[in-house]
């Protein structure tokens, strides 16, 4: 069982050092203006703690990152019986890098992402509200760690 567990961690590091190496050290960003109210707050946070995570923060940076995040929420009825009601979450993120030495945006990125979960009846309503709030963090996470990887490695022109 020792051995499971051990050969898992390796393939998890070794991953993430494979991912680590994409991203480019020579640019670091700061943060500007996150839209959205709370929604926004949690973008800021989670992309300030994975830009520090890659060393690539730099608040005095000439490059600023600023953007929005929304939350989308459809409930939809999936078998011929109608007994199971899911509920889809779908995060769409808008971000734009802009360059105060050019003075314009050098690069926007705009990306979405959508679960669902089980609808339950009303007597579990907090049962449905911790699982909207678990699935939109994951897809903050997500959408922000894709957004940092997708950055080019030369952020020269504007738009």
């Amino acid at each position: 069982m020792s051995k499971i567990k051990l050969l898992i961690l390796l393939l998890i590091s070794v991953f993430q050092i494979s991912c680590t190496g994409k991203i480019n050290k020579n640019n670091s960003f700061g943060i500007g203006y996150i839209g959205d109210s709370y929604e926004g707050l949690l973008l800021k946070n989670t992309l300030e703690a994975n830009l520090r995570g890659f060393t690539i923060y730099n608040q005095q940076s000439n490059l600023i990152i600023d953007g929005s995040i929304s939350h989308n929420y459809d409930t939809y009825i999936t078998n011929i019986d109608n007994t199971s009601q899911r509920e889809n979450v779908t995060t769409n993120i808008n971000m734009r890098i802009y360059d105060q030495k050019l003075e314009c945006f050098i690069y926007s990125y705009s990306e979405n992402i959508s679960q669902f979960y089980i609808y339950a009846s009303g007597t579990y309503f907090l049962s449905n509200k911790k699982a909207q709030e678990k699935i939109m963090n994951d897809n903050t996470n997500f959408l922000t760690k894709k957004f940092i990887n997708s950055i080019p490695a030369d952020l020269n022109t504007c738009e």
